[in-house]
């Protein structure tokens, strides 16, 4: 695929946004009356239309679609769908009725919505409605012309360093070397102490194989990120999800199971205590050798980013490693490797050093007591490697 920038007549992040909060209140029944020039001017570009006349259809399938790469059966695309009445049967309701039904979703109070979620709520629909014109223009890289995209949701977290450490995910360090530039790395023997050693994997998470159990960083609220996101989460969700002969996703595997635990257990919409660990199938991603994904709740939103504590990487992989002894003999053979990313070195804030010295000293006490796991590390590339010490 091309890798230049959008066309410069496309929409900006910017512009969509603001579009996005101007129909909130009257609804979609509003696009007939007022024209909305960047909403029409990507839903013209993506194909759902093919001029003025069209366009609310057209404006009105775009969001259905942005909704869709959101997840509809997730948090912040149920939001999305009450906020504009994109379902079928609130397409006409009051402003106030969608924003009620929208904080429902997430437990929270009407008011509540209105100050926090609800501008991450639209921040994200707009920034799936450029995802859904680079897949239609065939675009895979770079940004429209007139602004950087916006900065990651509140619960999200980058694979490799935050930005500014170490540039934007799936970035190398001063040598300007890209993830996916080169192939995979492995590295056995990496010592933990004296006596153990783990293997280090320069490579995206989903294209391990014959790991059995891999571990997901996510918020206390166990959303996962959405799968256009490129981090753990996000690419672990959607390596997962399984498809039909079309491509579509027909089954979010991993983010139906959390809601079915969430739910089971009386959270839906509420946090969990931090270095929680809940398991799930593995979806898909059993064709690979992978029988379980463990989903390590490390961190707290605060504002527009999120607090990771250090000891609450080592509450994780304790967890991690209890619930792999207590799963192990369900197994034929038994539960035997896990691997695990750099726990909270995302948006969390650690930097990958840090995350990786409490990874190491958790895991060094863990093997101290049982001996017979083979430990995996995975970073997105070599510099990170480099940082916490295993090249």
């Amino acid at each position: 695929m091309s890798q230049e920038p959008f066309p410069p007549d496309l929409p900006t992040y910017d512009q969509l946004l603001n579009e996005l909060k101007s129909i909130r209140r009257p609804g979609l029944a509003d696009l007939r009356r007022t024209d909305r020039p960047a909403l029409r001017a990507a839903a013209v570009a993506g194909g759902f239309c093919d001029g003025p006349d069209d366009a609310p259809a057209g404006i009105e399938a775009l969001l259905k679609e942005a909704v869709r790469r959101l997840g509809e059966n997730g948090v912040l695309g149920r939001a999305a769908a009450h906020t504009f009445g994109l379902l079928p049967d609130r397409r006409g309701d009051a402003a106030a009725d969608r924003r009620k039904l929208a904080a429902a979703v997430y437990g929270v109070s009407t008011e509540g919505f209105r100050k926090r979620q609800e501008r991450d709520v639209m921040e994200q629909l707009a920034e799936a409605v450029l995802t859904v014109l680079r897949e239609r223009l065939g675009f895979s890289g770079g940004q429209p012309t007139g602004g950087p995209l916006p900065s990651e949701g509140p619960y999200e977290h980058e694979q490799d360093g935050p930005r500014g450490q170490g540039g934007q995910a799936g970035q190398g360090g001063p040598g300007g070397r890209r993830a996916g530039q080169e192939p995979p790395l492995r590295v056995d023997s990496v010592p933990v102490d004296a006596r153990s050693t783990f293997t280090v994997h320069v490579s995206p998470i989903e294209l391990l194989r014959d790991i059995e159990v891999l571990v997901s960083s996510e918020n206390v609220y166990l959303e996962m990120s959405k799968t256009f996101r490129p981090t753990v989460s996000g690419a672990l969700r959607l390596a997962a999800a399984v498809r039909d002969p079309a491509g579509e996703i027909v089954d979010d595997v991993l983010a139906r199971e959390l809601a079915a635990w969430l739910r089971a257990h009386g959270r839906p919409g509420l946090p969990v205590r931090p270095g929680t660990v809940v398991p799930t199938s593995s979806g898909a991603l059993a064709a690979r050798g992978v029988r379980r994904i463990y989903h390590a709740a490390v961190a707290t939103p605060e504002e527009d980013t999120y607090q990771v504590r250090p000891e609450t990487i080592a509450r994780a992989v304790g967890a991690c490693f209890a619930l792999a002894r207590a799963e192990r003999d369900r197994y034929q053979p038994a539960l035997s490797s896990i691997c695990f990313p750099l726990l909270g070195a995302g948006r969390g804030g650690l930097a990958p050093a840090v995350s990786a010295t409490w990874l190491r000293w958790a895991i060094r006490d863990e093997l101290a007591r049982d001996a017979r796991w083979r430990v995996h590390l995975v970073v997105r590339s070599r510099e990170i490697a480099e940082a916490v010490g295993a090249l």
